[in-house]
């Protein structure tokens, strides 16, 4: 496999560098990571053309290249089992995932919707105005790049991010819901989607502590259960989010709706599928998912 000393683009990473090379690259770009094995010959034949790939886009994406049989520990930390297994990271979080040889229409699709577009800077610009407190100015640039960009999913993504500092919840829900299937569908658009839903439903000017309380003093309260978890999850504090869902379907799985199975899926989305309390969390969703 081609690794820096042939290209500027292209990495070998080790258990030791995987940190620097995938996670903190990944915040300032994709990083598309390449699960391979010396005893999968699918992974030499379709590496040139991904590799050609690669170069073509001129840094705007990044390629690392994992040994799977020299890093055991890597492939197990992200579920990795079948060579070749391609995962873009953005923002220290898996995005997407490819298993097996791909043709360059494939690649392609995956990766254009986080590749580095005109309309960033412009993004960028908005940013910045609204840091300077002109926040009507910053909506309209980026409202006007939607239009100009539609497909550029970061736009509408970071619109959001802005409307939620604000408390602008239900904005966020409504411009999400409003959002054509193809970028409605991208998986960081779903993860804000899903964390917005949960500050909807938040008392954000609520007594935590006294809650906190009131739970610990009346443990079958379903109301205060589930208020409390939602609580948690805008203080991102996931794992007592998960611990008071668990204590609603123990109590009744069909709350609401069967609401705690429900918003645990939508806490799993907000995390990301590698995470480790989905892991631990996992059985009793499915011990309760009837």
């Amino acid at each position: 496999m081609s690794d820096s000393s042939n290209s500027p683009y292209i990495h070998t990473a080790v258990a030791d560098s995987f940190q620097s090379l995938v996670l903190d690259n990944s915040r300032r770009g994709p990083v598309l990571v390449n699960f391979w094995s010396p005893e999968a010959g699918s992974c030499l034949q379709h590496y040139p053309q991904l590799g050609k790939l690669i170069q073509q886009y001129d840094g705007r994406v990044l390629l690392v290249n994992i040994d799977a049989d020299k890093e055991v520990g890597v492939c197990k930390d992200y579920s990795v089992n079948d060579f070749p297994t391609l995962k873009l990271f953005r923002n220290e979080r898996v995005v997407e995932t490819l298993k097996g040889e791909q043709s360059e229409e494939v690649l392609i699709n995956m990766l254009t919707p986080y590749i580095s577009r005109q309309s960033d800077i412009t993004l960028a610009d908005a940013v910045q105005l609204f840091t300077e407190g002109k926040t009507i100015e910053a909506y309209e640039m980026i409202a006007t790049a939607i239009v100009e960009d539609p497909v550029n999913y970061r736009l509408p993504l970071t619109l959001c991010k802005l409307l939620k500092h604000e408390q602008r919840f239900a904005e966020a829900i409504k411009l999400i819901d409003s959002l054509p299937e193809g970028i409605r569908d991208n998986h960081e658009i779903d993860q804000i989607y899903d964390l917005i839903s949960f500050y909807v439903e938040a008392d954000l000017e609520g007594d935590v502590d006294a809650l906190i309380s009131h739970v610990e003093n009346h443990p079958d309260d379903l109301r205060a259960l589930r208020q409390l978890a939602i609580q948690y999850v805008v203080m991102e504090e996931y794992e007592k989010a998960l611990q008071q869902l668990v204590a609603i379907m123990e109590i009744d799985p069909t709350y609401k709706e069967n609401y705690p199975q429900k918003a645990m899926l939508k806490i799993f989305n907000i995390l990301g599928s590698e995470h480790e309390l989905i892991e631990q969390y996992r059985p009793n969703l499915n011990h309760y998912i009837h």
